[in-house]
This record gives structure tokens, C-alpha cells and sequence, in this order.
């Protein structure tokens, strides 16, 4: 049997960077990405993450905002603002982001499309940009728009609209060679 004694932290650039105890990152996770997850997360030393969609309204969004910060106890955790196309009226991604700068988000998410917009808005907010990536060239493409982690998803990770279908483990060793 193997003692163990206590927490045992892993320091990567990431743990660094965000400052959590490891390096897990909670996915957004669109209708599961509560507050009450992304603060256990949290909690046990991870970065975790609501989607700020999930709440519906703006207000609503600042509201799980503020019961995340409660919930995680002074632990770090972050937002994640998915932009994906609508045929209808869009969400509101503006006020949702405006939101996120006025809470003092350390940590932003985006996914679904171009961050372009957003990680030059969170950046001049001071916030820390992770941006999800289902294929290698929208890697590279958010490493030039100045995104601070990349979050690289392949097929089997679910809920991302890739084109490519590219398992995981091919697309994490040509993102170990490429970025």
C-alpha cells in the first residue's frame, strides 16, 4: 500500500498561471455547467467554469456569477462565453461579456467560433483567455489573437461542432509538435 499525506499539488505553467492546485480545467458544459459544479471543482483544486448562456438573462448571469465566487470559497474559477451561429436572434454576448468584466472574471472560456472580438476585450480587462479548439488551425489562429491557454478538444470530447472529427489522442500529439 502506498502512504499518501495529504494533497499532492502538480505545478505546471497552467497550475502557475491560473492558479489552481491542478491542472484540470471543467469544460463550460451547456446545461451542466452550474454553479454548484464549477465550485466543487474548484474546491478540489481544479479551474472551475460556468457557462454564462446556462443562466438565460444577463442579470441572471451576474446572479451565478456572484454564487460562484460564494460557492468557491476564494478558489479560483472562470466563465466560459460560447459564440456559436443562431438562426434566429442571438444571445446576448455583449452584455455577457460587459458582465463578466464588471464581476472581475479572472478567467475566461470562449468556444464555438472566431475569439478574436473577445480575447481583445478580456485582455484589455486584465482577464486570463483560454480558448476551446476542435482543430489545429483554429490553434494556431487563437495563438496569434494573443489567447493565453489552449484548451485542444478532440471528437470524443462531445459537444463540439468540429468539422474535422479528430480523436483526441491524434490531435493532442500534432498540437504537442505544432503549437
Amino acid at each position: 500500500r502506498i502512504k499518501r499525506s495529504g494533497k499532492m499539488p502538480i505545478k505546471t505553467r497552467v497550475t502557475e498561471m491560473l492558479g489552481i492546485e491542478h491542472p484540470i480545467i471543467m469544460g463550460g458544459m451547456t446545461g451542466t455547467g452550474t454553479p454548484e459544479l464549477a465550485a466543487a471543482v474548484s474546491n478540489a483544486g481544479g479551474l472551475g467554469l460556468i457557462a454564462i448562456h446556462n443562466a438565460g438573462t444577463p442579470e441572471k448571469a451576474r446572479r451565478d456569477i456572484r454564487k460562484l465566487r460564494l460557492l468557491s470559497n476564494g478558489k479560483p474559477f472562470g466563465v466560459n462565453l460560447t459564440i456559436l451561429p443562431t438562426m434566429g436572434e442571438p444571445p446576448p454576448y455583449d452584455d455577457y461579456a460587459r458582465i463578466i468584466i464588471e464581476e472581475g472574471v479572472r478567467v475566461v472560456e470562449t468556444a464555438g467560433s472566431s475569439p478574436k472580438k473577445w480575447v481583445t476585450l478580456f485582455k484589455s480587462a486584465g482577464i486570463i483567455t483560454i480558448h476551446k479548439c476542435i482543430a489545429i488551425r483554429h490553434a494556431l489562429s487563437a495563438e496569434k489573437y494573443g489567447v493565453d491557454i489552449i484548451s485542444l478538444d478532440g471528437f470524443e470530447c462531445a459537444g463540439h461542432p468540429g468539422e474535422d472529427d479528430v480523436g483526441n489522442f491524434v490531435l493532442q500529439a500534432r498540437g504537442a509538435k505544432v503549437l
